[in-house]
């Protein structure tokens, strides 16, 4: 009989300590489904993210064909949402526009959270460089955001692009910090220290150790970003200097239904619920993800 030996687990330098702050979590989703909120964001982003990619066949046809003879005809069999000023099917807007609000975000939050890895870890161990960008953050941050987007998204011309680059842009600084002080905090373990002694080449360094360590703060801070992306895209929609009028989003739904409020409440009711539930799920699945990957907080809530 031939005996197989298991083989040892790899042991990282620093001995217990790395074993301490760079592990792997296996159970990362039988956690959250011990979590009801983190199961109820994770249920509604699912739902509104199939109706998003799955509306040219839930709502075939043109979101934007105008039927002056149905306008303001309420939620009903023919028209679940009810239509617009202009006759338009909401069932249909809504599901399109969440396609461009949902994608919209996604790609902030790529574009911001990489940037903001990146240099939120050159940041935190050159220091050197962390001067440089410290300031520059905090300049960004001396703003709202909101305004700081406004500005460019004005300069630029309304357009998905310049959505997309504004909001990425504001988004970057509070990420780049969250990043930096993590890296700041594993820089100076034994384990990062040992690396070094040894030769281990920087992008290893940052590929191997850093980059897992600081894992958790990164995904509870992408969740939240994803939220203030969408939030963002139907604020600049809502005041004029959004995606653009020809687009479908929430934002613009909002915008074009914002004077009839009264006079047919569906209209803002339907593209408004989706933004809420959309910006709930998202914070409360990082608000849940932060009490998983890190107990030491939901102990003292």
């Amino acid at each position: 009989m031939t005996v197989v030996q298991a083989a040892a687990p790899e042991r990282l330098p620093g001995g217990d300590e790395a074993a301490t702050f760079i592990t792997t979590n296996p159970t990362l989703w039988q956690r959250l489904l011990g979590n009801p909120t983190a199961m109820f964001s994770i249920a509604v982003l699912v739902l509104l993210s199939l109706s998003a990619i799955l509306a040219p066949w839930l709502a075939p046809g043109n979101p934007m064909k105008v039927s002056p003879a149905d306008r303001f005809i309420g939620p009903g069999a023919e028209y679940f949402f009810g239509t617009d000023n202009l006759g338009r099917d909401m069932f249909k807007m809504v599901l399109h526009g969440g396609r461009t609000s949902l994608a919209v975000g996604l790609i902030v939050t790529a574009i911001s959270m990489s940037i903001a890895v990146v240099l939120g870890a050159i940041s935190g161990f050159y220091r050197q460089v962390d001067v440089v960008l410290m300031r520059l953050v905090d300049g960004l941050m001396a703003f709202p955001g909101i305004v700081l987007a406004t500005a460019a998204a004005a300069i630029l011309g309304p357009s998905m692009q310049t959505v997309i680059t504004s909001l990425s842009i504001v988004l970057i600084a509070p990420s780049l910090r969250i990043v930096r002080g993590q890296v700041l905090v594993v820089r100076e373990l034994q384990m990062i220290e040992a690396a070094r002694a040894v030769g281990v080449p920087t992008l290893r360094l940052f590929t191997r150790y850093i980059l897992p360590a600081v894992s958790s703060p990164i995904l509870v801070q992408a969740s939240f970003v994803f939220s203030a992306a969408v939030l963002g895209e139907a604020g600049l929609s809502f005041i004029g200097v959004g995606i653009g009028p020809k687009e479908l989003s929430w934002g613009n739904a909002l915008t074009e239904a914002r004077n009839y409020i009264t006079q047919a409440p569906w209209i803002v009711l339907f593209p408004g619920l989706a933004l809420m539930l959309t910006i709930l799920a998202l914070n409360l699945l990082g608000d849940s993800l932060r009490d998983i990957l890190d107990p030491r907080l939901a102990r003292r809530r």
